[in-house]
């Protein structure tokens, strides 16, 4: 796949897969969670000589990510459940095989807090809407597989909370 030829003639449209390296969740919690990957899909549609705009969106699940830590003395843990996003995306054909590209949109992400005490344990789950930036690089491999690696930014902070996440992303995608 060339951008080019990228399937980026007129528009192209791909499904694939990352794998998210690092995550940064609520202050004083851990700092390295990982998330074991996202599914998207892309929608590219090439509208000048090096311009190509499109619309993305991404499902994630977490697997093994809970966060522990201390509020008020009783041990809290937030699990993280699933998110997606929604996000437009902008990009330069540095050459016929290599875009670089900014991201930005809306996000979501289900949540599920336990709060223990030593005479009870409280369990509430709840949806954080928020908003995500970001950036990277995707290079044709071939013709219909391309590599990716990004850098997001997401703030779920919509309800007064402090939820943020900083992730960086490496993936595969096929392109058709």
């Amino acid at each position: 796949m060339r951008f080019d030829a990228l399937g980026l003639a007129a528009r192209s449209m791909t499904i694939g897969g990352a794998v998210i390296a690092a995550v940064k969740r609520k202050a004083g919690l851990p700092r390295d969670q990982r998330r074991p990957g996202v599914v998207c899909t892309v929608y590219n549609q090439k509208v000048g000589e090096r311009i190509v705009l499109g619309a993305e969106a991404g499902i994630s699940a977490g697997f093994d990510d809970e966060l522990r830590g201390l509020s008020g003395g009783n041990a809290l843990t937030i699990d993280p459940r699933y998110s997606f996003d929604l996000t437009a995306r902008a990009g330069y054909l540095v050459n016929d095989k290599t875009l670089v590209y900014l991201r930005g949109g809306y996000a979501n992400t289900r949540v599920r807090a336990t709060l223990a005490s030593d005479t009870d344990v409280v369990t509430t789950s709840d949806n954080l809407d928020g908003w995500l930036v970001g950036g990277g690089a995707e290079r044709a491999l071939t013709d219909d597989i391309s590599a990716r690696l990004e850098y997001r930014y997401t703030d779920l902070g919509s309800d007064g909370g402090e939820f943020d996440q900083h992730q960086a992303l490496v993936g595969i995608s096929y392109n058709f």
